[in-house]
């Protein structure tokens, strides 16, 4: 469930989002609810409310939307939330209708790294959001960080994984700062006013917040993403084992059973488009793409080995898993019948699956791409 409101958009943010659209809010929702309402959809095991900043939704707008969602009775509720945006008060009216796991999105606690990233919270900030979220009752608190930022030293993200771990969540995401072009921080690297991240700066982070998320009783179960025991996103899994989900909203991604497509991107065109109000056509898809047979193998094994079990390897893998291993990039125990990525491998996950594919894991064609629009 996409939320493409912001207040403020981050100087590193690519997403589609936009700060001048509030006025929208809830025509938007009712789009929303008029979409679901149109679906034959299986009571979800899962719903995720991503942005954007869906904390900006004034909570009755949010509770509208997610009222008319079937779900399972224990079905997992995420929202992301901006610590600039939430108060008590809303907190609760999430607890109240069914929200059960919230998403801070963090970044880091050092304040001319926000600053850098164009970050409007502080680290007092963060702090208040996860006591606020624990009063009202949610056991489940998740903390996104970014690494890699220009002038964040190592010990910047140290004092950052500290000051997390010292608010107690129960699950971490942490992601190497990728620069897109178009974005302001893009624009600075590519004028030389800012640094392009460093990879074996990168590297060395990933291995500090390895190390201190382990060694703080979190474990590794996706590349970027550390759970306590039975904590892990029960959402995100399902993206991971290619499981089908449902788009709704602007700019979203569903999948079905090979079929992959993305609905309009713009909040007005989405809202004209389940008006019917659109003159340049109906329904929310601008396009789709199906995979064969062999793509959606090749796709499967190149999310499964992201996760902590791994993928299963194909017979024609079997002497290039084992020179990966000997190289330390895949355990040697799990081989000859899975291959899971070593902290090492985990660092060259893109290089390892595709030597993999390339060995005979699968083999993969081009999807077809029909609908476009």
């Amino acid at each position: 469930m996409h939320i493409p409101f912001c207040s403020h958009r981050c100087d590193y943010c690519d997403f589609a989002t936009w700060t001048d659209r509030s006025h929208l809010m809830t025509d938007y929702v009712e789009a929303c609810v008029t979409d679901l309402a149109r679906r034959a959809a299986s009571p979800a095991t899962s719903v995720f409310f991503g942005g954007g900043t869906p904390s900006l939704l004034p909570s009755e707008l949010l509770v509208r939307v997610l009222d008319s969602i079937p779900r399972q009775s224990d079905a997992e509720v995420t929202v992301e939330c901006n610590p600039d945006s939430v108060d008590a008060a809303k907190l609760a009216a999430y607890r109240s209708a069914g929200v059960n796991r919230l998403s801070f999105g963090v970044q880091s606690s050092r304040a001319h790294v926000l600053a850098a990233l164009g970050r409007t919270h502080d680290r007092d900030n963060v702090a208040r959001s996860i006591e606020m979220a624990r009063r009202v009752g949610f056991a489940r608190v998740s903390v996104d960080l970014i690494y890699g930022t220009p002038g964040e030293s190592l010990d910047d993200w140290r004092r950052t994984l500290d000051d997390v771990l010292a608010l107690e969540p129960d699950h971490v995401s942490a992601y190497a700062l990728t620069v897109e072009p178009a974005t302001p921080l893009g624009k600075r690297v590519a004028a030389g006013t800012a640094a392009s991240p460093d990879d074996d700066d990168q590297a060395d982070k990933y291995a500090i917040a390895d190390e201190r998320l382990g060694a703080a009783g979190f474990e590794w179960y996706e590349i970027s993403n550390w759970a306590r025991p039975g904590q892990e996103c029960r959402h995100n899994l399902l993206y991971w084992t290619a499981g089908d989900y449902l788009a709704v909203g602007c700019a979203a991604h569903g999948y079905t059973a090979g079929r992959r497509w993305w609905t309009v991107r713009t909040p007005e065109r989405y809202i004209e488009r389940v008006a019917g109000t659109d003159p340049e056509g109906d329904g929310t898809e601008a396009g789709s793409e199906t995979l064969g047979p062999e793509a959606r193998a090749e796709e499967a094994f190149a999310l499964a080995i992201r996760l902590r079990a791994g993928a299963a390897l194909a017979p024609g893998a079997a002497e290039t898993a084992r020179t990966l291993a000997e190289g330390g990039l895949l355990d040697l125990e799990a081989l000859p019948a899975r291959a899971v990525l070593t902290r090492a491998g985990r660092l060259m996950g893109s290089d390892v699956t595709a030597r993999l594919l390339l060995a005979g894991a699968a083999v993969a064609k081009a999807p077809v791409r029909v609908g476009t629009r």
